[in-house]
């Protein structure tokens, strides 16, 4: 009986002494930036890929995140097989958390917002003022301390992220080669991002806007993001640039809840997957 008992215990002991180790996502770290103009420190969450020691001379392509509680473990977990096995490029991931000390929720609500909206109690309207942040304060420092392009960007955002990088898209292009827009909050402050004046990219931009397809009122869901997604991919496609690459894509089955997953893994396969011929 004893023998038998002897693996049981053992095997109890290593459950118990693992259960209180945390998991980390590896080849990754947290640092912390302040914002110059406020004050502000924003935690950045910084994944290198699996190759990033091995290749000392390359340079990776920088996917940039918003929501980074909710994003950084989705999508470092989703591109870890694609990246690993050859089916996908490997980039360097980063994403832009909440300012420290506050409430995600106000932080979100106030910087990924276009405009000042008189209606909501919370603070609104600083998405001019926290692209800025990412223009001057997170690409140099990304690319001056890692092998991070500065011609290879990749913005990925939802629901009000999804807003803000349609606001950046039709503000300064530039900034990013590449934009996953998901499910994005269309209808912040009447619609008023479908009114907004556009700068036509001047060099190949992808867009890639997906949403739910329950994600409207007869469903359940407060706003018609469905109907919201499509009027964004129309103002988009009115430009008439030719510098634009854009996809639209309603994920099936899914709600506002369930939907991003789908876009943020589809969306970068779309750009950075590896298809053979």
């Amino acid at each position: 009986m004893k023998l038998l008992l002897l693996p049981v215990v053992l095997l109890l002991f290593c459950i118990e002494v693992n259960a209180n180790t945390a998991y980390e996502i590896p080849r990754s770290a947290v640092i912390e930036l302040k914002e110059q103009s406020s004050g502000r420190v924003y935690p950045l969450f910084i994944q290198l890929p699996a190759s990033y020691a091995k290749q000392p001379d390359k340079v990776y392509p920088v996917i940039y995140l918003t929501d980074a509680h909710y994003s950084f473990p989705l999508v470092s977990g989703a591109t870890r097989f694609p990246m690993n096995s050859g089916v996908m490029q490997q980039a360097i991931i980063v994403a832009v958390s909440y300012e420290q000390g506050s409430e995600g929720a106000g932080s979100r609500i106030r910087d990924y917002t276009p405009s000042k909206a008189k209606a909501w109690r919370q603070e609104t309207g600083n998405a001019s003022g926290h692209m800025a942040f990412i223009r001057d304060t997170v690409f140099p420092f990304v690319e001056q301390n890692y092998r991070a392009s500065n011609t290879n960007r990749t913005f990925v955002g939802n629901s009000l992220g999804g807003l803000f990088g349609a606001y950046i898209l039709f503000t300064e292009p530039a900034l990013f080669t590449n934009y996953i827009l998901g499910s994005p909050s269309v209808w912040f402050d009447n619609n008023k991002i479908l009114a907004a004046s556009v700068v036509k990219p001047k060099a190949a931009t992808r867009v890639y806007i997906s949403v739910g397809e329950y994600e409207t009122p007869a469903y359940g869901e407060g706003q018609d993001m469905l109907a919201g997604a499509k009027q964004l991919t129309d103002k988009i496609l009115a430009l008439d640039s030719g510098n634009i690459d854009l996809r639209f894509s309603v994920v099936p089955s899914a709600s506002h809840a369930t939907a991003f997953p789908t876009t943020a893994i589809q969306g970068l396969d779309w750009i950075y997957g590896i298809k053979k011929q």
